[in-house]
C-alpha cells in the first residue's frame, strides 16, 4: 500500500551536513586568521550529537532544543580543537550554520516530486524553527515540519514517530519515514511505520563506515529521493 505521508529524517538524508560546516568554517578561518583543524572540529561536532540528546532522553538533563545542544558542544570543541579568540557572537554564527545546510543534489527535485504523490514532511531532531530555516534556504518543499520540540523528545524515541502520525491522524501504517540510517528506521519500523531507505554514502567523508547499504529488509531503497518517490508511486 502506497502511503499517504512520508516523512523525512533531514541531517544527513535531504542536506549535507558535513561538507556544508566543513567549507562554511574552514572560509572563516581563512577570514579570521585562525588555522584549525576545521574537518576534524565538525566531525567531532556531528560526534557530540547523540550524547547530548541521550542526556535528555534519559532524564539526566531537561529538553533543550538542538541549538541550544549544539552550543554547549561546540563551547567545549574549541577548547578541545585549540582554537582560541572566538567572540561569543562568532559561537553564535557557528550554530547558525546547522540552518542553512546545503541539501543533496537530488533533494529538492525529489521532494517536488513525491509532493504529488503523497503528505511531505520532516521528522528531525531539529526544532522547528531550524527546519524551517532549513527548508527555506535550501529551496525544500514540505507540506509540513515535525521537529523535536513539539513532542519534547528525541528519535528514537516512539513520541516522536507516534507523535507525528497522530497529528497527521494517519495509522502508523500509513506513514513512511525516509532516512540514511538503518538506526533510526528501525525505531520506526519498530513503532508501525512503513521504512524508506536512501544510502548517503559521503555524509560521514571518505571514511565512512556505517549506513553505506540498506542493513534491513525495508519497504523501499532506493537511491535518491527522486527515485524513492517513483517506488512508491
Amino acid at each position: 500500500m502506497r502511503p499517504r505521508a512520508v516523512l523525512f529524517d533531514v541531517f544527513g538524508t535531504l542536506v549535507d551536513w558535513r561538507g556544508s560546516l566543513i567549507a562554511e568554517l574552514t572560509a572563516f578561518g581563512e577570514r579570521s586568521a585562525i588555522a584549525a583543524d576545521w574537518a576534524g572540529l565538525v566531525d567531532a561536532w556531528r560526534g557530540a550529537y547523540q550524547p547530548s540528546m541521550q542526556r535528555v532522553r534519559s532524564g539526566e538533563a531537561p529538553f533543550a532544543t538542538l541549538d541550544a545542544l549544539q552550543r554547549e558542544s561546540l563551547d567545549g570543541l574549541l577548547v578541545r580543537f585549540g582554537i582560541p579568540g572566538v567572540e561569543e557572537a562568532e559561537r553564535d554564527w557557528m550554530v547558525s550554520l546547522w540552518h542553512r545546510l546545503r541539501p543533496w543534489p537530488d533533494s529538492v527535485a525529489g521532494l517536488a516530486a513525491l509532493r504529488g504523490k503523497a503528505i511531505t514532511g520532516t521528522l528531525s531532531n531539529g526544532h522547528v524553527a531550524l527546519l524551517v530555516s532549513l527548508a527555506k534556504t535550501g529551496g525544500m518543499s514540505f507540506d509540513v515540519i515535525f521537529g523535536a520540540d513539539i513532542f519534547r523528545h528525541y528519535k528514537p524515541d516512539p513520541e516522536t514517530y507516534l507523535g507525528a502520525c497522530a497529528l497527521l491522524d494517519l495509522a502508523p501504517g500509513e506513514v513512511m519515514l525516509a532516512a540514511a540510517h538503518n538506526a533510526d528506521l528501525a525505531a520506526a519500523r519498530s513503532s508501525g511505520l512503513k521504512t524508506g531507505f536512501i544510502p548517503r554514502p559521503d555524509e560521514y567523508g571518505p571514511t565512512q563506515h556505517r549506513d553505506l547499504r540498506a542493513e534491513a529488509d525495508w519497504d523501499v531503497i532506493a537511491d535518491s529521493v527522486g527515485a524513492l518517490a517513483e517506488k512508491i508511486g
